[in-house]
This record gives structure tokens, sequence and C-alpha cells, in this order.
């Protein structure tokens, strides 16, 4: 028992030296000249200003110059750092919201992204209509691509984080939950969710839905 004890006070007497108040790491806090001073080194910095022109030109060929090629419906929503390539390939329908820091790219030669109208883009969402061969050599970006097109119906909902791979069709009133990757296609009115994603259930259609089929 003494000797169970005596470790037990070794361990105690170990946490406390470990735990000194002079040994633990401390948030420092900058007054305001401090932050006036870094503020004025920023300004001066070529190298600030040289950062803000890429950011510029990144902005520029990954969102403004595409959105002028791309065929956008009436009423759209889209965040002013979504992303995209090949603009003259992707299709948008009405009233489509695109949350922040999705990326949509159709890959280099020949697919498309079609968007139906109501689609709903949680932030990230990634749709691509391209992606590398892995077979085929090494490093993998000398590779070929493997491309086909991507079609998202009517009232789609994508969840935050969503991957959409090349080749899926995503069937009206679908919901791809948060994280999904989404390699097959979507069944209209299905719930999908995993890795792969999977049908988990299905979206109760509205009796406006109905008048379709009719």
């Amino acid at each position: 028992m003494e000797k169970h004890v005596g470790f037990a006070e070794d361990v105690v007497e170990g946490l406390s030296m470990t735990q000194m108040p002079d040994e633990l790491a401390r948030k420092s806090t900058m007054g305001k000249g401090g932050k006036g001073l870094r503020l004025l080194a920023s300004v001066l910095d070529p190298r600030a200003w040289l950062h803000l022109l890429k950011l510029v030109n990144f902005y520029n060929y990954t969102h403004v110059a595409p959105m002028r090629r791309m065929s956008i419906g009436m009423s759209p929503s889209i965040s002013p750092d979504a992303s995209f390539s090949h603009g003259e390939r992707i299709d948008i329908g009405d009233r489509v919201r695109i949350g922040s820091r999705c990326h949509i790219w159709p890959g280099p030669a020949h697919s498309r992204i079609i968007i139906g109208d109501d689609v709903l883009f949680g932030p990230e969402v990634m749709i691509t209509a391209g992606t590398y061969r892995f077979n085929d050599g090494s490093p993998v970006t000398d590779q070929a691509m493997d491309e086909a097109d991507v079609i998202i119906g009517d009232d789609v909902w994508l969840g935050t984080r969503a991957v959409v791979l090349p080749g899926c069709t995503i069937g009206d009133g679908a919901i791809v939950a948060a994280g999904a990757l989404v390699r097959n296609d979507v069944p209209p009115g299905a719930i999908v969710a995993g890795l792969p994603a999977r049908v988990v259930g299905h979206r109760q259609p509205s009796a406006a839905s109905f008048s379709v089929a009719s």
C-alpha cells in the first residue's frame, strides 16, 4: 500500500512541476502602438502589394472571366469567391444559389456541367467533369484525364463540401448530404449520404411536384 501511495505522490509532484505557471505558454497581446507599426510595415512592404496582384489575377481567371462566358439563368445568387473554369461549358438555370468557395470545373477539353433551376449549393461544394487517370505513369499530373458530363436536375440541394465526380446525373429534387462523394447517378427525389454516396432516404414531394408526372 505504501508503495502505491508513494507512486501516486510522485505522479502528482511530477504534474505540478510540469505545470508551473512560469512554464505555461501564454498568448501575447499587442497594443495599439504595435498594431499601428505592423500596419505601417504591411503598407510599405512591396511583397504585400505583389501578393494582392496575385489575388486579383486569381479572382479574375477563376470567377470574373469565366462568368462572362457562362450561360446563367434569371435571378442567380453566386458567391463572389466561387471558382469556375471554362465557363463556355457551364450552363446554370434560373434562381440558382451557389455558396462560398464552391468549385465548378468542367474539365480541360470537351465535357459540360449543366445545372437546372432552383438548385442550392452549400459552401465548398466541388463539381468536376474531369479527373486524372492514375495507372498511366508518373507523375500523375502528366497523365491524361477522363471527362464526362455532369447533369444536375431542378430543385437539387448539395450540402456543404459535397463532391460530384464526372459522369454523374443527379435527378430532380434530390438532396446530397454534406461531405458526400457522388460517383454514380442519383435518382430523382433521393437523399444520398456517405463516402461513396448511397441512398439513405427519399424526399417527400410536394403537390406541385406531382403535376409534372401527371
